[in-house]
């Protein structure tokens, strides 16, 4: 990964103005041009309507140093101006680096994985002994407590089924009574009609 320095350019200033309106009036741009022309007659401006900045390119360093000194927080049309030196970043090298190799065997469609690589084995499935134990030893009728209750909570019991027969057609009533389940109708299809003449 290449550094990043920022330097500073010594030709070059930016002007921080927070008067809007001030990009959409000629009068008012001329006005602020004039006072850098005072130290330097070839200097250019760059208009950043959005940024609310302008940079101001001068032609001699000395000229540029002398405009900031003096102008740097003084007031333009009621507004304070607020000049900085512009900065240039280098990052290193002009051109972007390939990414490293190290995570490209997941990406779709996969190319051939990389030297060393290995498959992860599968960890071995945990297996609950007493659970098992504890359903073996279930029998039709009995049930089996899985969480014992406490003053605050209640306990959690498994009931083992008699026969899955009946139990699959019939439901307990809060009584204790055996009821039908309600059997539902299926929906009749509607007469076909043909609506093509041969």
């Amino acid at each position: 990964m290449h550094l990043k320095t920022m330097k500073c350019n010594p030709f070059c200033l930016i002007a921080s103005l927070e008067d809007p309106d001030m990009f959409n009036s000629p009068v008012e741009m001329a006005g602020f041009e004039d006072l850098f022309r005072a130290f330097d007659r070839n200097v250019t401006f760059q208009f950043f309507k959005s940024f609310r900045r302008v940079r101001i390119n001068f032609t001699n360093a000395l000229a540029a140093a002398e405009a900031r000194a003096k102008l740097h927080k003084s007031d333009f049309n009621g507004r304070e101006l607020r000049l900085y030196f512009a900065q240039s970043v280098h990052i290193g090298s002009p051109h972007l680096e390939p990414p490293k190799p190290d995570k490209q065997f997941l990406l779709s469609p996969p190319p051939s994985p990389p030297v060393g690589w290995e498959q992860a084995k599968d960890a071995t499935p945990v297996i609950n002994y007493d659970l098992l134990c504890a359903i073996a030893r279930l029998g039709p009728g009995e049930k089996y407590e899985l969480q014992p209750g406490t003053p605050t909570t209640p306990s959690v019991v498994v009931h083992v089924c008699d026969n899955d027969q009946e139990s699959s057609g019939n439901e307990e009533d809060m009584d204790g009574g055996v009821r039908q389940r309600p059997k539902i109708i299926q929906t009749r299809r509607p007469e076909y009609t043909s609506s093509v003449t041969q």
